[in-house]
């Protein structure tokens, strides 16, 4: 454990870094799961704190990461197919199934830590998690993390039902539209090149998770939503086939591993593993496991 004053200086570092850093960019939510988090979460303290990945650029940091052994993964616990819960109350997905295959080729002890998606940044500067990793839109955010490169190129796009006879943009003017909250839609919506688009709808609804604004919108209560297409495809599959997506996307974006500012140690050690599990062919065969289609994944491109 760091010493209570080098964690002070810490926290008002990263505090004013990530001041900026409350702005929507990526399709999560106010996900946390207190009982859940407390039944399914291995209780170890991120090695953040404990060996340096805390994000601290100094010599110390560096040193601590040969000796990690504890990988703490702050993600959003209903964001399928990147991180959720399965049937057997496990956490699993994309994103998570990565990170696991990350940890066995360094030897670490994996603890998923599902996290309130409005507290993130919180969570990442204590050094209760180690990195967020889950769907994590890096445009518009650059300068606020440490990003791994990107793994992930994605869509924001609308799902509407499919005899809603919504088929463009322009179909949603007078109809209530659906997001979730801190997200990369949300993000979208409210950027100036989307006014007269988000100014035509009769309402937009915040949600907390995308589960919540899928019943809705099969309930009536909202006639589109604004979504990412990667959790779009799982939705829609996992539902039926009562859905569809508009052809035309909202904004496109790219995922990738945030880090805390300034700690490149654990972004290279995670990063380098991930280029070697896209090079053994692991990548593809997660992502085909989860339905992500293959064209999404930007490894090994030069992007």
């Amino acid at each position: 454990m760091k010493k209570s004053i080098a964690l002070a200086c810490i926290l008002t570092m990263t505090a004013t870094l990530l001041t900026a850093c409350g702005q929507s960019g990526d399709s999560k939510a106010d996900t946390a799961n207190p009982e859940g988090a407390a039944q399914d979460v291995v209780e170890t303290q991120a090695g953040g704190e404990s060996e340096g990945a805390d994000g601290t650029a100094n010599a110390e940091g560096s040193a601590a990461e040969g000796d990690r052994t504890t990988f703490t993964v702050g993600f959003d616990a209903e964001f399928p197919p990147y991180g959720y819960k399965d049937d057997s109350g496990e956490y699993v997905g994309f994103d998570l199934d990565l990170a696991r295959a990350v940890c066995e080729k360094n030897g670490w002890e994996f603890v998923a830590q599902p996290i309130d998606w409005d507290t993130k940044d919180m969570e990442l500067s204590s050094g209760a998690i180690d990195c967020i990793w889950n769907g994590f839109t890096m445009n518009g955010r650059e300068d606020a993390y440490t990003w791994s490169i990107p793994y992930i190129d994605n869509s924001q796009v609308f799902v509407v039902a499919a005899e809603s006879g919504i088929a463009s943009e322009a179909d949603l003017a007078g109809k209530v539209v659906g997001v979730q909250k801190d997200s990369s839609a949300l993000a979208a919506l409210n950027d100036e090149e989307n006014t007269e688009l988000l100014a035509s709808f009769a309402n937009l609804v915040e949600y907390a998770d995308y589960n919540t604004a899928f019943m809705d919108l099969e309930g009536g209560a909202i006639e589109a939503l604004a979504i990412d297409i990667g959790v779009a495809s799982y939705q829609i599959t996992s539902r039926g086939d009562g859905y569809v997506m508009l052809e035309e996307p909202l904004s496109t974006e790219q995922y990738g591993i945030g880090f805390l500012k300034g700690n490149d140690a654990l972004k290279d050690t995670v990063e380098n593993s991930l280029l070697e599990l896209y090079a053994e062919g692991v990548v593809a065969k997660t992502a085909d496991q989860y339905g992500i289609d293959a064209s999404m994944i930007c490894l090994g491109n030069d992007k």
